[in-house]
């Protein structure tokens, strides 16, 4: 019985189990598609080329011969059709982003914007090395102080190597529940791809738990939004287009920012401030009371829903169908309420397979998402220079 190869078909299809099965009930089972699931689901291919690779070293040294040798092998063969449903969700991603962009800018979305919905898709780091993020063309400054909480208000600033000026600008939160999470984790796909494109885009650490509580990480990420206005067009920024974005727990941060504009609750100190947003983009969100427990008394409004009004800017909003950690009724239900209240557009993509956290390696996944925001920001920009009114 070749064991190496025995233990290797085992780990892989425990894996693609939570990643195509992916329980959502009960809670253990959710962490463990989580944890186990993620890395498959977004890098199938990855798992397809070892189980090839594994499957013909086996052949090629004669242990394919036993009964258990060969109950092996048809197992490796099912877990393999396993990662090619995964990868056909996430391949049919471009698709899904493109609908929902037309129910929510309209069917002549295409004719105002001059950037492709579907870029040609970077295959080689896909296929081979996905979580190669680096481009030659983006330089990242690393480690900016916007406050005096030391590392936990640091930023980094990705912008072209050229530094356009009065460049838009995106501002994005990590996410981690609140207690964990750093600023170089998630979606550096979507944040290298906007600088190539001549955005100025932040990625900014911001205080965790018990370090603070609610409304503090909310401060933190006001006081991102004001040091962009103070000292952004230093770097070739324009804070008058500033969109904000996040994932997880940064997905509620950008939402309460661009639905609490100038609230002084959360700009202690800095109240004067102009902390309004030109457009918000949320990915795999959270969206409940704050770390999951009803509030004491007196309760503030449920994060971010409790805000919503009709002034509030627009939003576009992915979350995946196998999402483990933060439901999609949840996501639903917030676009829900955004559509019946809000004057501004909505865009909600919902991604089949998609599960928390499809924002870390480049995957046919988030490159259809990135597609999307970056189309959703082109337009969005497009419309404010027509008229103030146009994105309602």
């Amino acid at each position: 019985m070749p064991m190496g190869y025995v233990a290797t078909t085992a780990l892989f299809a425990w894996c693609t189990f939570f990643a195509v099965v992916a329980p959502r009930r009960p809670r253990p089972l959710a962490t463990m598609s989580f944890w186990f699931g993620l890395g498959l689901n977004e890098v199938p291919f990855v798992g397809i080329y070892v189980l090839v690779a594994s499957t013909a070293l086996a052949a090629a040294e004669g242990d394919l011969s036993s009964p258990g040798a060969k109950v092996t092998a048809a197992v490796a063969a099912v877990v393999t059709v396993g990662l090619a449903v995964s990868a056909w969700r996430g391949l049919r991603t471009d698709l899904v982003v493109g609908r929902a962009l037309e129910e929510g800018l309209g069917t002549g979305w295409r004719d105002r914007v001059h950037v492709p919905l579907r870029r040609h898709r970077p295959w080689a780091l896909i296929l081979l090395l996905p979580g190669l993020m680096r481009r030659r063309d983006v330089q990242r400054i690393p480690n900016i102080s916007y406050g005096d909480a030391g590392r936990r208000n640091l930023l980094d600033m990705y912008r072209r190597r050229d530094a356009p000026q009065n460049a838009p600008v995106l501002v994005y939160f990590h996410g981690g529940h609140y207690t964990s999470g750093a600023k170089n984790r998630e979606a550096r796909p979507l944040l290298y791809r906007l600088a190539s494109q001549g955005w100025v885009c932040i990625s900014a650490n911001y205080r965790l738990r018990p370090q603070t509580t609610f409304p503090g990480h909310q401060i933190d990420a006001k006081k991102v939004i004001a040091w962009v206005r103070e000292h952004g067009p230093e770097y070739g920024a324009d804070p008058s287009r500033l969109f904000v974005a996040g994932s997880s727990a940064g997905s509620n941060l950008a939402a309460l920012c661009a639905l609490t504009p100038n609230d002084p609750v959360f700009q202690p100190g800095f109240e004067s401030v102009d902390t309004s947003v030109t457009a918000a983009i949320c990915l795999y969100g959270y969206y409940g009371h704050y770390f999951g427990e009803a509030p004491d008394e007196p309760p503030p409004p449920l994060q971010p829903q409790g805000y919503i009004h009709a002034g509030a800017p627009p939003f576009l909003i992915a979350h995946g169908t196998k999402d483990a950690l933060a439901t999609i009724e949840g996501a639903r239900n917030f676009v829900d309420q955004l559509r019946r209240t809000s004057d501004s557009t909505v865009v909600y993509a919902e991604l089949p397979g998609g599960q928390h956290a499809f924002d870390i390696f480049h995957s046919p996944r988030f490159e259809a998402v990135v597609d999307g925001v970056e189309a959703f920001a082109a337009w969005i920009l497009a419309a404010s220079q027509r008229t103030p009114d146009s994105t309602r």
